[in-house]
């Protein structure tokens, strides 16, 4: 189904991370992976909360099945000291053009762990009220940077080696805020998800300039903040395509909320756009 990884593009988009990433170099030629103090610096810029999303098909070709997509996302975010933990929960409906409809609803909760190197994830999908996929596992990766091993429990006990240079979503999105701060443009990476089975993902993201959010009536967790237009492609490296399996846009804020999404799947696209959002507290410790 052109849908199956919705949970996955929103972890790559909005979760976040403390420390620094592992040493790899970005595409661009001068972008270099954050030090443990500009990771903390970003840290501290960055708002843990809980943000409901409006979602709604925006456009589809017409090739297309899909006529009509609708539905919510709750994202939470927290701070639990020693790591990030977020749940998304989404209950999508998908018009096709024969007439059929599906409901999807899922719950995607994960824990990474604030030095980047340790990860659990658990995903849960119902197709029209019924068990559809149910994926559980844990991933770490290696302090020197050459790589990890993912370990699913279920559907099937499977290991799955990670490339050196892999990052975590929570790592990515520090990384991008990081190069973002920098003026970088082009990032690539390697990112573990576990939404999936299929292991991890080629992210190729390019980063347009900030601007500032002028809209008043918006919350204060979003008013006046700077944010960067993010446009990222998704390669799974398990693949062999020349085209990306779906593209996102996104307004990333410095203090990590994303303000609005596009997912792309080359017949239709799937906007979100922020409703409500409230802040959650700062454990105030590292999680070293």
């Amino acid at each position: 189904m052109p849908h199956r990884r919705l949970a996955s593009c929103f972890a790559a988009a909005a979760l976040l991370s403390v420390l620094a990433v592992p040493a790899t170099a970005a595409s661009t030629g001068r972008a270099t992976a954050a030090g443990p103090d500009a990771g903390r610096k970003i840290a501290a810029a960055v708002q843990p909360h809980r943000a409901v999303y409006t979602m709604a098909l925006k456009s589809a070709r017409n090739s297309s099945k899909v006529s009509d997509v609708r539905g919510k996302m709750m994202f939470e975010w927290a701070d639990a000291c020693d790591g990030w933990t977020t749940e998304q929960r989404f209950q999508l409906r998908f018009v096709y053009v024969e007439g059929d409809e599906m409901l999807m609803t899922t719950n995607y909760t994960t824990w990474e762990a604030k030095n980047g190197r340790r990860y659990r994830f658990n995903v849960r999908k119902l197709i029209n009220g019924e068990p559809d996929e149910d994926i559980r596992g844990d991933a770490t990766l290696n302090r020197d940077g050459k790589g990890g091993t993912a370990r699913f429990s279920t559907p099937e006990p499977q290991s799955v080696k990670l490339p050196a240079g892999s990052l975590f979503p929570t790592a990515h999105t520090l990384g991008l805020l990081d190069h973002a701060q920098r003026g970088d443009h082009l990032v690539n990476r390697v990112v573990f998800d576990g939404a999936d089975a299929e292991g991890p993902t080629e992210i190729s993201a390019f980063i347009g300039r900030p601007a500032k959010v002028e809209d008043t009536a918006a919350s204060p967790l979003v008013k006046g903040r700077q944010a960067w237009p993010v446009r990222m492609a998704f390669f799974p490296l398990a693949g062999d395509s020349p085209q990306p399996e779906y593209e996102m846009s996104l307004r990333l804020l410095d203090n990590g909320v994303a303000q609005s999404m596009l997912i792309d799947y080359g017949d239709f696209t799937v906007g979100a756009e922020l409703e409500t959002i409230e802040a959650l507290p700062k454990s105030g410790c590292d999680g070293k």
